[in-house]
C-alpha cells in the first residue's frame, strides 16, 4: 500500500469519527432531545404522522435519537470509521488517478501565459527577402 493511500484512508476514518456526532448535533439529535425547529424534528415529525402518531422503535429517527442522546455504541463508531477509511481509500485511488492520467507537460509552447513567451524572436532579425 502506497503512504499516500494509507494516510487517505486513516485521515478518512478519523474525520467520519468525529464528524459524525457533530452531523448528528448539527441536524438536531441532541443528548437534551430533538432541537425544535430541525431536520431532527421534522423528521420526527413525518414519521409520528406516518405511524398513527408515535415514532417506531428502531426507526431511523429513534436510533439517530439514541446515538445523539447517547453517543455512538463501539459498533457504531467501528462501522462510521470503516465507511470512513472507505471513503478515505476511494479519495485516493481517484487522486492517484488523475495524476496517472494527466499527460506530461514537457512542450513549454502550449503555455496560455504570453508573459513565457520571448518579446523578441530570433526569426524577427533575419532579414527575410
Amino acid at each position: 500500500m502506497k503512504p499516500r493511500t494509507a494516510v487517505c484512508i486513516g485521515v478518512g476514518a478519523a474525520v467520519a469519527v468525529v464528524g459524525a456526532p457533530l452531523a448528528l448535533g448539527a441536524a438536531g439529535f441532541t443528548s437534551a432531545g430533538i432541537a425544535a425547529g430541525s431536520i431532527a424534528a421534522k423528521m420526527m415529525s413525518a414519521a409520528a404522522i406516518a405511524n398513527g402518531g408515535g415514532v417506531a422503535a428502531g426507526s431511523a429517527v429513534a436510533v439517530l435519537q439514541s446515538a445523539g442522546a447517547a453517543g455512538l455504541s463501539g459498533g457504531a463508531t467501528a462501522a462510521v470509521a470503516g465507511t470512513g477509511g472507505a471513503l478515505g481509500w476511494l479519495t485516493s485511488f481517484i487522486w492517484g488517478k488523475a495524476k496517472n492520467d494527466a499527460p506530461p507537460d514537457d512542450d513549454p509552447s502550449d503555455d496560455d501565459d504570453p508573459a513565457a513567451e520571448p518579446m523578441l524572436k530570433v526569426t524577427d532579425l533575419v532579414d527575410r527577402k
